[in-house]
């Protein structure tokens, strides 16, 4: 495939459209389980996406990718889109080349951006996640942490290392969840492991007798109490609460 050359005013001029070579490396270990999400994102560091903008967008779309159905919005004059993800979150699409780019929809425009651009990028419009190469050959969801850390170029470390029966919570974040909740007096145990519906589980003992309305009163006070975190906000994506016993 022959490469569509970059405008010679964008300081990317020289670049010639394709992927980084430690990226694209970081993508196919992440896709056959030699690598994680986090070396994915260590390799975008500092690196150029580029960013879909369509001429005419007048009806939202849809893009397919693993079977999985994305609507598609304009959501700028300039023409930028985004993708609508399955639990509702807005997504920056980016792409690593313009072959990926054209693979996905071959009607956009690749606008060349510093990662870290394209992401604060995202965060001013309110977009929490970002999708590199939606259209394949490997598909990455940049989490919000991990969005939030490229705009403000940090260094991103997941809140859950590893995965499956080996995935674990990181050491820091546990405690901070643990610190957060101590002034929730029902709460007499908690504790943290990966989640199933969310990044995070919190696990929480709770002292018996609890009505419902007790209950519900209780767990006001836990989401109120984690949301007030540091820590807990800048490392964690997403949580789920259980009641152990229940």
């Amino acid at each position: 495939m022959v490469l569509r050359e970059l405008p010679p005013s964008s300081p990317f001029a020289s670049d010639d459209g394709s992927a980084a070579p430690a990226v694209r490396s970081a993508l196919e270990a992440y896709a056959d389980g030699s690598g994680s999400l986090a070396e994915v994102v260590q390799a975008l560091v500092g690196t150029r996406v580029l960013v879909p903008v369509m001429a005419e967008l007048d009806v939202a779309g849809t893009a397919v990718r693993d079977g999985v159905e994305h609507t598609v919005d304009k959501e700028a004059s300039a023409g930028v889109v985004a993708l609508r993800a399955p639990d509702g979150r807005t997504a920056l699409p980016v792409f690593t080349s313009v072959a990926t780019l054209a693979a996905w929809r071959a009607d956009a425009r690749p606008v060349p951006s510093d990662v870290a651009r394209a992401a604060l990028s995202a965060v001013q419009e309110g977009w929490e996640v970002v999708v590199v190469d939606p259209g394949g050959p490997v598909t990455a969801l940049l989490p919000r942490t991990a969005v939030w850390a490229l705009a403000r170029r940090l260094p991103w470390v997941p809140a859950v290392h590893g995965g499956g029966p080996s995935a674990r919570v990181d050491p820091d974040v546990r405690a901070a969840v643990v610190d957060a909740l101590r002034v929730v007096r029902e709460v007499v145990e908690a504790d943290v492991a990966p989640g199933v519906r969310a990044e995070v589980a919190v696990v929480l003992g709770l002292v018996p007798g609890l009505d419902r309305h007790r209950l519900d009163a209780v767990l006001a006070q836990v989401n109120a109490a984690l949301a007030g975190s540091d820590v807990v906000s800048d490392r964690v994506d997403s949580l789920e609460l259980r009641l152990r016993g229940v």
